[in-house]
């Protein structure tokens, strides 16, 4: 053990050089947009609220709280029957949690990507460049996660509408008002704020443009971007 520490110790070689190139500064901006994908997806929780009036006495305000991995069928609340002193367990509707999920894990793994490839680029530069491997490996899995961030993010956006849906308070207004047992009356109040959720879309786009656009800059360093070299043209006997 001790061996292996000393090899990549000694192989070490601090250089912030490429963080000015484009190669290290995007791989950093993707590092920075990986946090804000997966973070502001999965550290969500959100309320939505609907009325609820008995007749002779005021509306009352009935909360349904929901979170991440969003799957809703598993988030109740309880509500007035209006015709005793019981309630009723509400459910609400939807399981939203695979898109949720599978985004989130895309933006955790894309994270951890970036920070190993970013110790290979600023302390084991001349490892990365020395031969086609390091370079191929790298230009394989970026170009992978290009195309896991359109899937998902794609996946999550879609998710996201349903979820708007199923937790408009003018949809579960409308659910309780169907029940039989349900005698009252059941009117929308205030919306879940959807902004969060809305930027993690966003964020997860601009990690597919990021991700995409950083293949050209990685196929660069591969050697089917070297350049042709001449022919050697030989001087004959006679050739002065």
């Amino acid at each position: 053990m001790a061996g292996v520490i000393q090899q990549v110790t000694t192989g070490l070689r601090l250089d912030l050089g490429p963080l000015k190139e484009p190669l290290g500064f995007i791989r950093v901006l993707e590092w920075v947009f990986s946090i804000f994908a997966f973070a502001t997806a999965g550290g969500y929780s959100g309320t939505t609220q609907v009325k609820v009036t008995c007749t002779g006495s005021d509306a009352v305000s009935i909360n349904a709280d929901f979170h991440y991995p969003f799957r809703l069928l598993g988030q109740s609340f309880k509500i007035p029957t209006c015709s005793n002193d019981t309630k009723l367990d509400i459910n609400l509707i939807g399981d939203l949690s695979s898109s949720a999920e599978f985004f989130v894990c895309i933006g955790v793994f894309g994270f951890l990507y970036c920070t190993i490839a970013l110790v290979l680029y600023l302390c084991y530069q001349h490892v990365y460049r020395d031969g086609t491997r390091g370079p191929m490996i790298d230009l394989i899995v970026t170009g992978a996660f290009s195309f896991l961030w359109l899937v998902s993010s794609s996946a999550w956006g879609k998710a996201l509408t349903d979820i708007k849906w199923f937790t408009n308070p003018q949809t579960v207004a409308d659910t309780i008002t169907a029940l039989k047992d349900f005698k009252g009356t059941c009117s929308p109040g205030q919306g879940p704020a959807m902004g969060r959720l809305n930027a993690s879309v966003i964020f997860g786009f601009l990690n597919l443009i990021l991700w995409g656009g950083n293949c050209w800059f990685i196929y660069k360093e591969t050697p089917f971007h070297k350049p042709v070299s001449p022919p050697v043209i030989e001087e004959g006997p006679g050739s002065s």
